[in-house]
């Protein structure tokens, strides 16, 4: 039994329901069809160009993306590729061209060039040629020649990240030719050299030989050595020796305090002194460190003559401190002595023309500015035990300055918010000094003059029990009667200090007014006239004023400060 093949009404019915939800008997249909293409009892999908559509394409590349073709028409176009798209973008070759165009010269100012130097391919605020003093516009002499104008290049996904995009290939060559040219020079000294040689007879046809082979491979140090440890011929065995002798004692045993020097086991090292805490003398210690050996002996010299060497290589001298180190030393003491030579000579000449040799036989620096004749001795703690002190550096402000018998400036003493003398405590600024007497009356309380003019009462004697035990009956007894007493008044006693309390407030309301107005006034001055401690009170307020402070206080945040004074 052969199922019927749909018709192409039906296709196209199916193919324009796709975008929409399906149908569970239209998704069976869709896929029915695509089992029949497959085995080829139903013609293949066409496209717009009237080509088939291959039904084993798998759907996610045969489906049309919806920004390509928003219709869903069977097509492959989208696959294929887009001439519309590749035009838009630059040649793989293209790139900026700068410098100057390629024509004939022109002789004539033309009109909206730039008026500086008469290009055509820029104005004058961007002209980078020197402002002349007369432009070309008026002149119409030297004119410049046209700049490429910059075309903005669009370059593609691949463009955009091609690190050799816009590289010149020759720019290598002349690189290579350069080379080129220096190995030649070379070779050419060299053998002009070697002739030298053999003209004046020391070196023989032997010698020339071996350095004829030397020439053809300049790195024969380096190719001929193999890695260390790796060649085994007895007759030229090159091995490092790095690893220890299981004889010797490990360097991380010598101190185990795990705060000493630091070991390396990656490279078996320990730079410092393992014992260096310990308080012992490097010199008689078995193991003081790596630095301790390798910073000895002629390693420093060493050091000094590898870097002339290199030095001397990049000047053109061939050197080497491994081939031929007797001439390496011969050649860098000699430019030793020349360079002493050279800076005794330059100094002279500097002498001999501007003077000055006076000031070179002078006493050396320490004699001029630090041993004086004056003699002080100091204590351990810095105290001057014997000699005068070192003077202090003073300002451009008179200091120290003692008026009206004071042993003290005004401002070293300080009290309660005044400023004042401490020699006698006196608050007054340029009042007479009082003294210690000053400074009893100021710590004293103010005794009353009648107080101070009687009589110290006499002691009074013990009492015995029996006039305690009485005088305490009496107190109870008065107690007793204060609280009857305390009852009838009550109502007289409250309503005086309602009264009482009244008046006070009334009073502190206009004590505050005045403050108020008095701070206004002295805002008012200069700070340099407003007088001093204008500001300032010591009292402690009392409720009152607290109170009336409270009333007159202004209130920006109140919705009703605006009404206060209606």
């Amino acid at each position: 039994m052969t199922e019927q093949a749909p018709t192409p009404s039906s296709e196209g019915i199916v193919g324009l329901d796709e975008p929409k939800k399906m149908t569970r008997e239209d998704w069976r249909k869709k896929k029915e069809l695509e089992e029949q293409r497959k085995l080829g009892n139903a013609p293949a999908e066409v496209d717009e160009e009237g080509k088939d559509i291959n039904p084993h394409i798998p759907q996610y590349i045969s489906s049309v993306p919806w920004y390509i073709d928003p219709s869903k028409r069977p097509t492959l176009k989208h696959q294929r590729p887009q001439s519309e798209t590749q035009s838009q973008f630059s040649a793989i070759g293209e790139w900026y061209k700068r410098g100057v165009q390629e024509g004939a010269l022109v002789t004539k100012y033309r009109k909206g060039a730039c008026e500086n130097c008469g290009a055509m391919t820029h104005k004058k605020k961007d002209c980078l040629e020197r402002p002349r003093k007369v432009g070309a516009k008026f002149t119409g002499t030297g004119i410049a020649p046209d700049e490429h104008n910059q075309v903005q290049l669009n370059m593609d996904y691949d463009g955009k990240r091609d690190r050799w995009n816009g590289y010149d290939p020759e720019e290598h060559q002349r690189i290579v030719e350069e080379y080129a040219k220096v190995d030649l020079a070379k070779r050419t000294l060299k053998a002009h050299k070697l002739q030298d040689e053999l003209a004046s007879g020391k070196l023989d046809q032997t010698v020339s030989r071996e350095h004829d082979s030397e020439d053809e491979d300049e790195d024969k140090y380096a190719d001929d050595i193999d890695m260390p440890g790796q060649n085994f011929d007895s007759k030229r065995r090159i091995t490092v020796r790095n690893l220890r002798i299981r004889e010797d004692t490990a360097k991380y045993l010598r101190n185990l305090d795990p705060n000493s020097a630091y070991y390396d086991p990656k490279t078996r090292a320990m730079r410092e002194n393992p014992h260096a805490n310990t308080g012992m003398n490097p010199e008689e210690v078995q193991y003081a460190g790596d630095n301790f050996a390798r910073y000895s002996g002629d390693t420093i010299a060493m050091a000094q003559t590898q870097l002339f060497a290199w030095d001397a290589y990049e000047r053109g001298s061939e050197v080497h401190l491994q081939a031929d180190p007797t001439k390496l030393e011969l050649l860098h003491k000699s430019f030793k002595v020349k360079k002493e030579d050279f800076k005794e000579e330059q100094r002279e000449s500097i002498l001999e023309k501007y003077g000055g040799r006076e000031h070179l036989d002078a006493p050396p620096r320490e004699l001029l500015l630090a041993q004086t004749e004056d003699y002080v001795e100091y204590s351990r703690h810095g105290a001057v035990l014997k000699g005068l002190e070192k003077a202090v550096a003073r300002s451009k402000y008179e200091e120290d300055v003692l008026i009206n018998n004071h042993t003290c400036i005004w401002g070293s003493y300080w009290k309660d918010g005044f400023w004042g003398y401490k020699c006698c405590h006196s608050m007054v600024k340029q009042s007479y000094c009082t003294g210690d007497t000053g400074v009893q009356i100021s710590n004293s309380d103010c005794v009353p003059f009648e107080e101070g003019l009687t009589q110290p009462e006499e002691e009074e004697q013990p009492k015995s029990l029996l006039e305690m035990h009485r005088d305490k009956l009496k107190e109870k007894k008065k107690k007793k009667k204060n609280k009857k007493n305390k009852k009838h008044s009550s109502d007289s006693s409250d309503s005086e200090d309602e009264e009482k309390k009244k008046e006070k407030l009334k009073k502190a309301l206009e004590a505050e007014d005045k403050r108020v107005k008095h701070i206004e006034v002295i805002m008012q001055l200069d700070e340099r006239k407003r007088p001093y401690n204008s500001l300032q009170e010591v009292k402690a307020p009392t409720e009152e004023e607290m109170e009336a402070f409270r009333m007159k206080r202004a209130r920006p945040d109140d919705p009703m400060a605006s009404f206060l004074g209606q």
